[in-house]
């Protein structure tokens, strides 16, 4: 019995005269002549063929790699706004952060300060305007040993530093350019710095405060004692703790005394992300990418589907073909069967080799089929009745018994089930 897959029968070839070498071979089974490699009949795909195929997707891969490549290398010149305490750059504060830890205090960088504990430490805000109004309850209520504020306005002036005003509501100049100033005051942090770099906003010190750096009508330094061992700080400009000028004139000890005067210092970053843009409306992710890079994609996903729909066009069209083949069923049974030898498949092959001799038997021995599967006790008792000088535990251990442990008990086993289904069948 063949089987035969789709297609057209093959002509009759005239049979080839036999050589003495091939009247010589064993008999076995028939399989498909050998090749010879590289033959124009082969299927193997050549190395040149696998090239053609393969080059274009080897060049998109290629491609793709080295925009990768260029797209982190811009990524790593990293951006930091400014006096950020992470930042290298000119406007970054580093240096300062740097300077602190020197002299062996401990500097924290935080994003959040929810939940931190208040005690013998300094807390810089560098945007203070940019804390909601319960952000700045929760910081007054916290009791900070000292509070540095960084160009507050009159929000965070009211919550955090009361009594101190910007100096434009009393009618004098409301900034002043950054510059060499004397301190003029009798803070120790000022007296012992001299010179310094100040400017910015300028503040009023009120009845309570004391201003620093007098420039015209106001200060951009005034200090406020908020409580025995609470002060507050605040800053027209942070200029002076810039990597640039905090190693001129006497910047660098103005830092560290106003910063440097507790055990624990804490830099909050601000949530610049919080920042309107123009416009009024928050910015997206995609208000940060440039117009170049966008109309840059826009090009290259036309591109991409371009070359995709020049590629399917050289394909062409799917055709079915029916292969006229024709494959003997012992083929299929010996491929079956090397594959269950591969995988070790002892139980397995020994399984459908019993079911395949029950479900012969049973109908020989008018055992009744249940769903195609003969009832084991009855096709036991069956066959001792037409062989009753067999023992009873040859019969099942041969139809029913466990599993064989090597490929010489799987043979003797199909042996055993050939004998058997004879001797059931001989008349």
């Amino acid at each position: 019995m063949t089987t035969t897959t789709p297609g057209p029968a093959l002509p009759p070839q005239p049979a080839a005269a036999a050589s003495p070498a091939d009247q010589a071979a064993p008999a076995g089974p028939a399989g498909p002549p050998p090749q010879a490699p590289g033959s124009a009949t082969s299927l193997a795909p050549t190395s040149r063929s696998l090239w053609r195929r393969s080059r274009w997707y080897l060049l998109s891969a290629a491609l793709l790699l080295l925009a990768a490549t260029v797209l982190a290398g811009l990524n790593q010149d990293r951006r930091y706004p400014r006096l950020d305490p992470r930042s290298y750059d000119a406007t970054g504060t580093h240096a300062v952060v740097a300077l602190l830890q020197r002299e062996g205090l401990k500097v924290d960088i935080a994003e959040d300060l929810t939940g931190r504990p208040a005690g013998n430490d300094t807390l810089v805000i560098p945007e203070p305007d940019l804390l909601t109004p319960e952000q700045l309850r929760a910081l007054a209520a916290a009791k900070h040993t000292r509070l540095v504020l960084l160009s507050p306005g009159p929000a965070a002036l009211s919550a955090l530093a009361p009594g101190i005003r910007p100096s434009d509501e009393g009618g004098g100049a409301p900034y002043a350019a950054v510059r060499s100033t004397a301190a003029q005051c009798s803070l120790p942090e000022a007296v012992r710095a001299g010179t310094a770099h100040l400017g910015g906003l300028l503040y009023t010190a009120g009845s309570r405060g004391e201003g620093c750096y007098p420039r015209g009508h106001g200060y951009p330094l005034v200090t406020l004692r908020t409580g025995k061992d609470a002060e507050v700080v605040v800053l027209g400009s942070g200029d002076f703790l810039t990597n640039e000028l905090v190693k001129k004139d006497g910047n660098a000890s103005l830092a560290l005394g106003l910063l440097g005067s507790r055990p624990n210092v804490t830099w909050q970053l601000p949530d610049y992300g919080a920042l309107l843009a123009e416009g009024g409306h928050r910015k997206e992710l995609g208000d940060f990418v440039p117009d170049g890079w966008r109309w840059g994609g826009y090009q290259l996903a036309v591109a991409v589907l371009l070359a995709a729909l020049w590629r399917a066009r050289r394909l062409g069209p799917v055709i079915s073909e029916n292969l006229p083949v024709v494959v003997r069923a012992a083929e299929t049974t010996e491929g079956r069967a090397r594959l269950y030898r591969r995988a070790k498949a002892r139980g397995r092959a020994a399984d459908a080799l019993r079911r395949a001799a029950a479900h012969r038997l049973a109908p020989a021995l008018g055992v009744p089929l249940d769903a195609g599967v003969p009832d084991p006790t009855a096709l036991c008792a069956a066959v001792l009745d037409r062989l009753p000088d067999r023992p009873a535990g040859d019969v099942q251990a041969v139809l029913y018994g466990p599993p064989p442990t090597d490929d010489a008990a799987l043979l003797r086993l199909a042996d055993d089930l050939d004998a058997l289904e004879r001797q059931v069948r001989k008349p």
